[in-house]
């Protein structure tokens, strides 16, 4: 497999920034006009959300967004509709990154094939089943040039991680804690002492911290453990705030990486 998301760590091994947003908010048609300011900022990926009326691993702000946007009307159907639009726009990883549910509810199989061919490269999908997606989908992902990140925190088990890191291409997502999202001010000595256990553990795949990424601090410091970072929560909350997305969005970034 050779997607955008693998070339992407292939050329740049460090400060990777990856932005989470949910598609549809603040208004259902800015997904793409979001996306191209992020890529214009400098943003290396992005991760779209997909709306979905009961997303249990989000804080309130995360949450919040996935209500506007169903308000709105964004459905899958719409998001890859979107996608397709945003691909002939930008040219870094999009991946979507949503619950089973909306995903069951389109057609498993049927979803996977949509968005290979609407342009999705990568795909995060916190609560499927690894066996699930081991005997029934990997093949077919696979075969459409999809990646899948699994996710792993600071209660997964050494032995589970590598199982995922055997199975994985991309990227890991290392969430920082094991809570709900939402951002931080700081991380933690002992999130830390997680992040170096993983360094330690010499992963055959780079992982991204996320879950607490807000601003330079937290980003410097999840740079100084890993690849890089993801961001959502804090981006979303001036999503939600802005009056001129365009500045907003670059000021944003700018920020976050300490003015670089």
């Amino acid at each position: 497999m050779n997607n955008r998301i693998i070339q992407l760590f292939e050329k740049k091994q460090r400060n990777i920034l990856s932005v989470f947003y949910t598609a549809g908010f603040p208004q259902r048609d800015e997904t793409v006009s979001i996306a191209i300011q992020l890529e214009a900022s400098g943003v290396d990926m992005i991760e779209i959300g997909i709306p979905f009326s009961d997303p249990i691993a989000d804080g309130p702000t995360i949450q919040e967004s996935n209500k506007i946007a169903l308000e709105n009307g964004m459905n899958v159907k719409l998001l890859l509709d979107q996608v397709r639009e945003l691909r002939s726009k930008v040219t870094f990883p999009i991946i979507l990154m949503g619950y089973l549910n909306p995903v069951v509810q389109y057609g498993v199989e049927k979803f996977f094939r949509d968005a290979s061919a609407a342009g999705v490269d990568g795909l995060i999908l916190p609560d499927m089943p690894l066996d699930e997606y081991l005997n029934d989908y990997k093949s077919l992902m696979d075969s459409l040039n999809l990646s899948v990140t699994f996710l792993i925190s600071p209660t997964t088990s050494v032995a589970r991680i590598r199982q995922i890191d055997s199975i994985s291409n991309g990227f890991i997502y290392a969430v920082s804690s094991s809570s709900t999202t939402g951002a931080k001010n700081e991380f933690s000595q002992e999130q830390i002492a997680y992040f170096k256990k993983l360094v330690e553990m010499n992963l055959h795949n780079p992982f991204l911290i996320g879950f607490g990424v807000s601003n330079h601090y937290t980003y410097t410091q999840a740079c100084a453990h890993a690849s890089g970072a993801i961001v959502g929560s804090s981006f979303i909350a001036t999503l939600k705030q802005s009056t001129n997305l365009q500045n907003d969005i670059s000021a944003f970034i700018k920020s976050l990486r300490g003015g670089k």
